[in-house]
């Protein structure tokens, strides 16, 4: 339940951000992990933007104040942010099978 509201929360932000910031433009939350003690919270994000984790970076105050103020959590846990490997694995997964689909014709 925190992880979706964590998620909800920081994409309304986000989206805000990307009039901002053009790098966060293309970017979208694929999933929140944050530990049982609540202190921390991996945001996994995909994103067409190169700058984008640069940009999280430098935005991860304005953020976390954000997620502050929107939630009713007892601790705010401190954001770290990771591009998702589960998108990389599966364009990775897609480029064998265009090749093998390629070799076969």
């Amino acid at each position: 339940r925190v992880n979706q509201i964590l998620r909800e929360v920081i994409s309304d932000v986000l989206v805000r951000l990307s009039d901002v910031d053009e790098r966060l433009g293309l970017l979208t939350v694929t999933g929140i992990d944050t530990a049982p003690d609540m202190r921390h919270a991996r945001v996994y994000f995909d994103s067409l933007s190169d700058g984008a984790k640069a940009a999280l970076e430098e935005r991860r105050g304005q953020i976390q104040a954000a997620v502050n103020l929107q939630t009713r959590l007892k601790r705010t846990p401190k954001l770290s942010f990771v591009a998702d490997p589960a998108v990389a694995s599966g364009l990775a997964v897609e480029e064998v099978l265009r090749r093998q689909r390629h070799d076969d014709e």
